[in-house]
C-alpha cells in the first residue's frame, strides 16, 4: 500500500513506524526560523557576498525570501525521509509562502509580521474547534512522542488551543509596538523559550494520563 501524502491518523499503528527522529524533526521545524533570524541580522553582509539577494530588497525582505526557500527545503526533506507531509508544518509553510510572496511583491513587511498571528490563530481555532466536535487533534502533533488516554488528549488539546491564541495576541502586540529587528529577535529568542516552558509545564498532565503501551500486549 502506498503512503498517503499527509501524515497518518494518530490511531494508525503505521504512523509510529514512519516517525522522524525527534532531534531531526526539531531541526527541520526550527531551521527555517533560524535562517530568517540570521538573514535579517546579517542581511547587508549577505547582500555584499551574494549580490543577487539585493533583488529581494532590504534585510527583512532578504530574510523573508530565504525563509520561504528554507521552509520548502524543510518540507521536502520531511517528504524524502518518510514520504508523508506533517500537517501543522505544512499549514504553516503554506502561510509562509503566501504571506512571504505578498511581502516581497508589495515590499511591505506587514504581511510576514502577520504570519505568526494567522498561523497561531488558525491552529488554536482548529484545536478548539475539534474539541467542539469531540476530536482531540493534538495527537497529530505529539502522538509520535507519547500516548495519552482520551481525557488526557482532550485536556492537552484545550491547553494548547488556548496557548496558540495567546501566541497570536502576543505577536500582534510586539509587531505593532516595536521595531522590526526587535520583532524578529522576539520571534526567535522569546517565542521559542516561552513555548518550551509551556510544553514543560504540561508534563504533570502528560504523566497522569500516559498510557503504557505494554499493558495492551
Amino acid at each position: 500500500m502506498s503512503n498517503p501524502i499527509l501524515e497518518r491518523d494518530p490511531a494508525d499503528p503505521q504512523k509510529r513506524k514512519e516517525a522522524i527522529n525527534p532531534a531531526l524533526k526539531l531541526v527541520l521545524e526550527l531551521g527555517p526560523l533560524m535562517v530568517f533570524f540570521f538573514a535579517n541580522t546579517r542581511g547587508e553582509w549577505l547582500a555584499q557576498k551574494f549580490p543577487i539577494l539585493t533583488d529581494f530588497g532590504g534585510p527583512i525582505f532578504i530574510a523573508t525570501g530565504l525563509f520561504m526557500i528554507a521552509t520548502v527545503i524543510a518540507l521536502a526533506a520531511s517528504w524524502m525521509l518518510v514520504r508523508t507531509l506533517p500537517i501543522m508544518p505544512l499549514v504553516s509553510g503554506v502561510v509562509v509562502l503566501v504571506f512571504g510572496a505578498l511581502t516581497l511583491y508589495l515590499q511591505d513587511d506587514i504581511f510576514i509580521k502577520m504570519k505568526p498571528t494567522i498561523v497561531n490563530t488558525l491552529f488554536g481555532a482548529i484545536l478548539l474547534g475539534g474539541l467542539v466536535f469531540g476530536k482531540s487533534l493534538l495527537g497529530y502533533v505529539f502522538d509520535s512522542a507519547f500516548r495519552l488516554d482520551a481525557e488526557g488528549w482532550r485536556k492537552l488539546t484545550l491547553r494548547w488551543g488556548l496557548f496558540f491564541l495567546f501566541l497570536a495576541v502576543l505577536n500582534e502586540v510586539v509587531w505593532r509596538n516595536f521595531s522590526t529587528d526587535f520583532w524578529v529577535a522576539f520571534k526567535v529568542w522569546a517565542t521559542i523559550p516561552i513555548t518550551i516552558l509551556f510544553t514543560a509545564s504540561q508534563m504533570p498532565l502528560i504523566m497522569r494520563h500516559s498510557v503504557d503501551e505494554r499493558a495492551g500486549k
